[in-house]
């Protein structure tokens, strides 16, 4: 079987670290200082929805990719759609982070629809998969692990 050498993905997940455009500017910066202009993997800043449009200028044609958090497209107050971030520029999202299995109540069926929405959205979907502490303890990382893919 011949199979192709797949690039490795390093992502960082912004969250809600950087809330003021001075700071979001700071930080997006130091990552184009940080990052060389042909990496050996694929990087992708995913900041949050208040800074796509800066990110998005601020890495334009740069070899750092822009994501996302998603949402299906529909009446979701306070979630992003495939189109609006196409829209600006956002090539990845990342889909059942732990926190959102956690707080939101994502679970790996709704992880599982929502990656195959962005996907058909034209969007590179990162899925996250990982196991609590509680269950790490118990032995049981490689069964839940295995669930969530």
């Amino acid at each position: 079987m011949n199979r192709e050498k797949r690039t490795p993905v390093i992502a960082g997940n912004w969250k809600m670290k950087s809330g003021s455009p001075a700071e979001a500017s700071a930080l997006l910066g130091g990552l184009l200082e940080a990052c060389p202009k042909a990496p050996a993997c694929e990087v992708v800043v995913c900041p949050p929805a208040t800074a796509l449009t800066l990110a998005a200028e601020t890495l334009r044609g740069s070899a750092i990719a822009l994501g996302a958090h998603f949402a299906p497209s529909g009446a979701y107050t306070g979630e992003v759609s495939a189109a609006m971030l196409t829209g600006v520029g956002c090539t990845h999202v990342i889909i059942g982070h732990s926190e959102r299995r956690q707080y939101f109540g994502e679970t790996n069926e709704t992880a599982g629809k929502r990656l195959a929405a962005a996907v058909a959205g034209g969007l590179c979907g990162i899925l996250c998969v990982g196991e609590s502490l509680e269950q790490r303890e118990a032995g049981q990382e490689i069964e839940t692990c295995a669930a969530q893919l």
